[in-house]
């Protein structure tokens, strides 16, 4: 009798909460969700990938162009922006919560960014499963939850095991770029990519420059009005043997 499926082997890094959607949430959801959302296969949760269900971008996007994918893209602030700007630029936004995919697509329909679309899914998932290999030309992740109390940091996304994931997706060469306003967090972050086979940094000396293709978010303003430092980070993917 083959042994009963386990609904997920690790943490994931974010808790889904119920949250009605605003009406026009609601009509973003059922009008623009054709228009802009991938629907991959399942596995056993419903922000899971089925492995072996990777697209193939050329066609998603209709086009060859860079890949930029941003994990926990919130209200899409960040990544609408950046789509608007930089039409010759394929985006995929990765997000859990319906409500903040619901409002990317109205504003990323309202800026006429065709060069997005958006995944409601588990990171981790995305890059192994959904994303070729070699496919991504830069992963974004700005202001992760910092899940900063001591029992909760085994949910943190950046930890022992996710650089093997990114580098998975990322091409040669590829950027990985963080931000967070959680020292410790940032401490952790640098700790686990500066020891990373796959990854060199992209900078020098303690932290990365601020990304110029960040927006300030609203995460971002809560942090600095708290008088938290904001850190920036990034890795380039080294050549495949």
């Amino acid at each position: 009798m083959p042994a009963p499926r386990t609904f997920r082997e690790e943490p994931v890094s974010f808790v889904r909460r119920g949250g009605r959607m605003s009406d026009g949430q609601e009509r973003a959801w059922t009008d623009l969700s054709p228009r802009y959302l991938l629907d991959p296969p399942r596995d056993v949760a419903s922000t899971s990938v089925l492995p072996g269900s990777a697209i193939d971008p050329a066609a998603v996007w209709g086009r060859d162009a860079p890949l930029v994918v941003e994990i926990g893209s919130g209200q899409g602030h960040a990544i609408v922006h950046a789509a608007s700007a930089n039409p010759d630029t394929d985006y995929l936004a990765v997000e859990v919560f319906r409500a903040g995919l619901a409002r990317t697509m109205l504003d990323a329909d309202r800026a006429e960014a065709d060069n997005l679309r958006l995944v409601e899914a588990n990171a981790p998932e995305v890059l192994q499963h959904l994303l070729p290999e070699a496919s991504v030309d830069e992963i974004w992740i700005f202001f992760p939850d910092p899940w900063h109390k001591n029992k909760h940091t085994k949910r943190r996304l950046i930890a022992t095991g996710f650089p093997e994931i990114a580098a998975r997706a990322l091409r040669d060469g590829g950027i990985l770029r963080l931000a967070t306003d959680w020292e410790d967090y940032a401490l952790q972050m640098r700790e686990v990519l500066g020891g990373a086979a796959d990854f060199t940094p992209a900078f020098e000396g303690e932290w990365a420059p601020r990304f110029d293709g960040r927006v300030v978010t609203a995460f971002e303003r809560k942090g600095a009005a708290k008088g938290r430092d904001i850190r920036d980070l990034a890795y380039r993917r080294r050549p495949r043997p």
